[in-house]
């Protein structure tokens, strides 16, 4: 599967439902040994299984939009162990997971997949006009 936005997300950008700059975004490091994503049907962070999340929740800081492309700080997650991590899962916060909305998979960048040896994983956005993404 290549990146891409969660249908639902596009949806929910669409009617004002997801705010990039004011909304509470997290990451996650996902392995698809334990969650297959279909980016048509999921739509909340429920629905990625708690034993395909290899790593801890970060908040994106410094998010910012440039040219329709969603931005943020780097994100460093520490002390990671586990499974093969094969994918970054981007989603909007509510504090229920059954009402956090999925908004983008990523699978396909410099550095993926890779195993975690117990130490930090810097995930370093693309600085190119898609950055993390673009709508």
């Amino acid at each position: 599967m290549a990146n891409t936005l969660y249908d639902a997300a596009r949806q929910r950008f669409l009617e004002a439902q997801i705010n990039w700059m004011t909304d509470t975004i997290k990451v996650v490091l996902v392995s698809t040994s334990a969650y297959t994503p279909q980016t048509a049907v999921h739509q909340y962070l429920a629905d990625v299984p708690v034993s395909s999340r290899i790593s801890q929740i970060v908040t994106l800081t410094g998010k910012a939009t440039t040219g329709g492309a969603a931005d943020g700080a780097d994100c460093t997650f520490t002390s990671v162990s586990g499974a093969t991590i094969n994918a970054i899962v981007i989603f909007k916060d509510t504090g229920t997971e059954a009402t956090s909305p999925l908004i983008a998979y990523i699978d396909t960048a410099t550095g993926l997949p890779i195993t975690p040896n117990g130490g930090d994983i810097i995930v370093t956005w693309d600085n190119g006009v898609n950055k993390i993404f673009r709508v």
